[in-house]
């Protein structure tokens, strides 16, 4: 599978889950929690093989892409760690649906920006067969990503 396609498949099934989470009950609480805790997993996981597989190969590429890869990682490391604060509270808490909206805007404005601004660049410097290899390690990887947002190396740096 082509990369850019996978990167963009885990984009469409969480912002199908922010939908879902949006359309939730004020009192759906377990249905709430379950929904975060999937967010929490799949963004962990899309982070990590972005960071690991994903941003080297179009930084070498595309060497103008550089910013953008540096303000992903940033970005990035805004998001783990509001994943890491969504793990905890009871989705009863007065501050959950608010960190949730918080991590729902972040998270849109990072896909608008790489889906849009980037991607396009990345994709006409790697080409189909290499954008293939790199779909490939990125799958083979995702088994293998840390599933707790703090055991991203970026939510730290």
């Amino acid at each position: 599978m082509d990369a850019i396609v996978l990167l963009k498949d885990d984009h469409q099934t969480v912002e199908k889950l922010f939908k879902e989470f949006e359309q939730a009950g004020d009192r759906a609480y377990k249905t709430r929690r379950k929904i975060a805790d999937w967010v929490i997993e799949e963004l962990t996981v899309h982070a990590w093989i972005e960071e690991e597989i994903f941003y080297p190969a179009a930084r070498a590429a595309v060497p103008d892409t550089t910013d953008h890869v540096l303000e992903s990682v940033e970005e990035h490391h805004v998001v783990l760690r509001m994943l890491s604060e969504l793990a905890g509270p009871d989705p009863e808490d007065e501050r959950f649906d608010a960190k949730m909206t918080v991590l729902i805007e972040n998270v849109r404005h990072h896909v608008e920006e790489e889906e849009k601004e980037w991607f396009p660049k990345v994709r006409s410097a790697l080409g189909h067969s290499r954008l293939g290899e790199l779909g490939e390690r990125l799958a083979a990887a995702e088994p293998d990503a840390p599933h707790d947002p703090l055991r991203v190396p970026s939510a730290h740096e």
